[in-house]
């Protein structure tokens, strides 16, 4: 038969004849083949003899066995040991010995698969001439293909190499092709197995070819199997149990043992093998009749998969599982691109040591649990508790209410009403960054005020100087040293009504006055507030584009940078509760900012420890500015707005609260001198005021105190704080300015005096007061308060028609009759009310009304009384 006779026919159905046509083809190729060196002989039906050994002498010859992906296994610590977190991988596998593995699966697989695996080099002729039989148009059909074991772990080492690649593009285009069924694809499998079996012994091969198949549901080799479907491990299966695994490998979807509907078509594959280990004399018949009795309802006991980080041990650790692991595939120790590490990580054979704290994560995950429920259905209420060790960045804790589900939400667009996530759930990571699994992060409130009042000490000024807290509209302010209109005004409110008027910074801070700290922000830079923050690692949860450069050369980038609008410093940026806990651990840790740390250590497969995320701490801010800013944000959890949050164990605290407009998002954060701790409650979505919903512990808004210190409370048993540094008077004082006191000067004294002090006079008018008209009465701020330079004394005169009601007590009536005249007050009247005397001073002046030192319109009456008698009663003869 000529070969254009053997290509016509390919477009034909497959007849008798043709069948035995493409068998006398086989033969033919075989014999060619052998010429050439190729053993055993190679034959392939539906391709001409020249050009099948054209084909076969340019295909590669070797392919390495290599190292199979594996499990990677997460740590964490409980009892300041090692403990195990979570086991994490692409494909759920474990390696195996060949001496581990039972020989009833050995024997499954190769009198199921291939009988004569010992006899041959890699390829059987007699399945391959069975296999040319059956082929029709080129193309292998049911027959099988006549692959050996060999051939098998060629396709899937080259299966397992597809899901390697860098994109999914790339990885489904190599998998569709390691796994087509074409006579090229047969042809290259057929030169791979034979220099597989030339360069490896057959134990090796069979070990491998256990290790890598494929057996549905995610389970990967028979060690994985077998704890699957049997909850057991490879080396301990009966003849049904390593008869039913390897009657999954040629249809992994549809003969697994996950699900009853499957056992049917399991058990049909399943009896085959049983009986071809009988023929081969692998189990008796008595082993045969048991095993061919049995059901696999009798020995299929499934364990729960425990891959992943939903798996992950602890209550509530799966979120910072998660975190983690994306944490650790960026680590250079696995590889120099990201596509080194991405393809390192999914080999596998990783052990990550990580910070997590399982029994502080535990204790923090019900604390959180129990003042934000996630079966709350007002709103949809998250609650987050982060843990940050503040002289390492080490995070110790990441607690939130919601419970970790990967699955898109129910009710959301496209989710399958019967595979989703409940309204319990989430797969977002409300603690962190976006690009970590995490949202676009919240509204800060006032627990961004720090950063304000860091840069306001490190522009020199200090606690003591007077800001003024009265709402009123702001039209401008300063950014990268140019002053920018605002329009319309802005106009802060103060988050309790009448709250403002004239106090000091320290005060502002713990009582947190809006107005006061945009009055503060008014004397410093916007530009440098962002940067003292972001010194602190203060940065967008999610990135934003903005514009830059100038004219024609503007465009736009990305960036995570806080938007400097005028209300930035009163917290609207949107951050991650990771980052605003890292923060605060920077300023306890006297100004050294330590970014977050998730890892410790990572091991690869060989055991040689690679080490972890490396300590990156910088001096932020100056340690004194940093004791400074401490002292004042103490007294927030003793006297200010989180009065009460101080823990009962006595170590030194400092925090700040914060609550958005709309009251929707409610923080406290603070730190000891050890741990730094972020708790927030608030929308996940929506507005909803928290001021009007009450939890389990009452208002939510008002839960926050308490839930910080029972959070604080929990780290501090295992982390135990100490004390804060004071600051130097000079750093609380810094360069403010005292007042001069222009108390009865003229208006150009007053002015001239001011403005040498380096303020600014403003004119108050004039006021009914005592004293010279038109000299200064008073000032506001009064004489001897520190001001920052430039800042506004607002100077009052008075109009002389009050006096000031001398001191007359002790006097006799004539003698304080004489000193009120002279004062300017002509109308005095004597109570006929006395006093309890001592015997001594009866008839002189006990009481004066109104007091003395105050100011009163001089034609005011003034009454004064007297003392009597030891009883309180008149002088017998009277006074006069």
């Amino acid at each position: 038969m000529s070969a254009q006779k053997t290509s016509a026919r390919r477009t034909k159905p497959v007849s008798a004849v043709g069948a035995f046509i493409g068998f006398v083809g086989f033969s033919a190729l075989a014999g060619l083949l052998v010429t050439i060196g190729v053993t055993p002989a190679i034959a392939v039906a539906g391709v001409t003899t020249t050009s099948t050994i054209g084909v076969f002498e340019s295909l590669p010859e070797y392919i390495e066995l290599g190292e199979l992906p594996q499990r990677n296994e997460v740590l964490a610590y409980s009892g300041g040991q090692p403990v195990h977190l979570a086991t994490v991988y692409d494909q759920n596998r474990q390696e195996l010995k060949y001496d581990q593995i039972s020989d009833n699966l050995k024997n499954a697989a190769i009198d199921g698969e291939d009988k004569r695996f010992w006899d041959h080099g890699g390829v059987d002729m007699t399945s391959l001439v069975r296999a040319g039989v059956g082929s029709v148009a080129g193309k292998l059909g049911d027959s099988g293909g006549g692959s050996t074991l060999t051939m098998q772990l060629v396709r899937n080492i080259k299966m397992t190499q597809a899901l390697e690649l860098p994109t999914q593009e790339e990885r489904d285009a190599a998998y569709n092709d390691a796994v087509r069924q074409t006579i090229p694809r047969k042809l290259e499998e057929m030169k791979l197995a034979i220099g597989l079996a030339k360069k490896y012994p057959k134990k090796d091969i069979l070990t491998a070819y256990l290790n890598i198949a494929y057996f549905g549901d995610q389970t990967y080799g028979v060690q994985a199997a077998a704890q699957r479907y049997f909850s057991k491990n490879a080396s301990d299966l009966t003849p049904a149990e390593g008869a039913s695994i390897l009657a999954i490998v040629q249809s992994p979807n549809t003969r697994n043992l996950s699900d009853p509907k499957y056992y049917d078509a399991n058990v049909g594959r399943r009896d085959v093998i049983l009986k071809s280990m009988y023929a081969q004399k692998h189990i008796d018949k008595q082993q045969l009749d048991e095993a061919l009795a049995s059901k696999p309802a009798d020995y299929v006991h499934l364990s729960d998969p425990t891959q992943g980080c939903k798996a992950a041990a602890g209550v509530g650790s799966q979120f910072f599982c998660d975190y983690a692991v994306q944490v650790v595939k960026e680590m250079s120790q696995l590889g120099s691109t990201q596509k080194a590490r991405d393809a390192a990580w999914r080999n596998g054979g990783y052990t990550v040591q990580t910070t997590l704290n399982v029994d502080l994560n535990d204790a923090q995950k019900k604390l959180i649990d129990s003042y934000a429920p996630n079966t709350e259905a007002r709103l949809e209420l998250g609650g987050v508790i982060n843990s940050v060790e503040a002289d390492t960045g080490r995070i110790l804790t990441m607690a939130q209410n919601k419970d970790y589900n990967q699955l898109q939400a129910c009710g959301s667009q496209g989710a399958d009403p019967n595979a989703c996530a409940p309204a319990t759930d989430t797969g977002i990571n409300l603690s962190v960054d976006k690009q970590y699994g995490g949202g676009q992060g919240f509204q800060t409130g006032s627990t961004f005020k720090p950063f304000t009042l860091l840069n306001w000490l490190q522009k020199g000024h200090g606690l003591g100087e007077i800001v003024n807290g009265t709402p009123r509209g702001f039209t401008s302010y300063t950014v990268c040293g140019k002053r920018s209109g605002i329009s319309p005004v802005y106009q802060p409110k103060n988050d309790s009504l009448g709250e403002g008027g004239n106090m000091t910074v320290e005060s502002a801070t713990y009582r947190s006055v809006n107005v006061s700290y945009v009055n503060m922000a008014q004397k410093l830079d916007y530009c440098d507030i962002r940067k003292t923050a972001e010194s602190l690692g203060v940065h967008l949860a999610k990135p934003r584009t903005s514009m830059a450069g100038y004219g024609d050369d503007m465009s736009k980038k990305t960036t995570t940078g806080i938007e400097l609008n005028p209300s930035a410093v009163l917290g609207t940026n949107y951050i991650a509760p990771l980052t605003m806990a890292a923060a605060y651990a920077g300023i306890a840790n006297n100004g050294t900012f330590c970014r977050p740390i998730a890892i410790d250590n990572v091991t690869n497969a060989e055991g040689k420890a690679l080490g972890g995320q490396p300590k990156d701490c910088t001096q932020a801010i100056d340690p004194e500015v940093a004791k400074t800013a401490i002292s004042a944000l103490k007294k927030t959890l003793t006297v200010g707005t989180a009065a009460g949050a101080r823990t009962p164990d006595g170590f030194d605290e400092f925090g700040k609260t914060g609550t958005t407009n709309e009251a929707d998002q409610i923080w406290l954060v603070g730190s000891s001198t050890k741990v730094a701790t972020a708790t927030w409650l608030g929308n996940i979505q929506g507005d909803k005021s928290l001021r009007h919903v009450y939890g389990p512990k009452g208002l939510y808004s008002l839960s926050r105190t308490s839930l910080w210190r029972q959070a604080q409370s929990i780290v501090n048993s295992q982390h135990a704080g100490g004390q804060f540094e004071a600051p130097s008077p000079t750093s609380v004082r810094g360069n403010s300015i005292t007042v001069p006191n222009v108390v009865g000067q003229t208006p150009e004294q007053a002015r001239s005096a001011i403005a040498g002090a380096g303020l600014t006079y403003v004119d108050g008018g004039v006021q009914a007061g005592a004293g010279t008209p038109g000299t200064v009465s008073s000032t506001i701020p009064a004489a001897s308060s520190p001001l920052s330079r430039g800042s506004s004394v607002t100077v009052y005169t008075t109009d002389g028609s009050q006096a000031t009601v001398p001191q007359v007590g002790g006097r006799s009536i004539d003698d304080a009759r004489a000193a009120l005249q002279q004062a300017g007050f002509g109308n005095l009247a004597i109570s006929d009310q006395f006093q309890p005397g001592n015997g001594q001073n009866q008839c002189t002046v006990a009481t004066v009304t109104p007091g003395a030192g105050s100011a009163a319109s001089k034609d005011t009456a003034v009454s004064v009384g007297l003392y009597g008698d030891q009883n309180g009663k008149a002088p017998k003869d009277g006074c006069r």
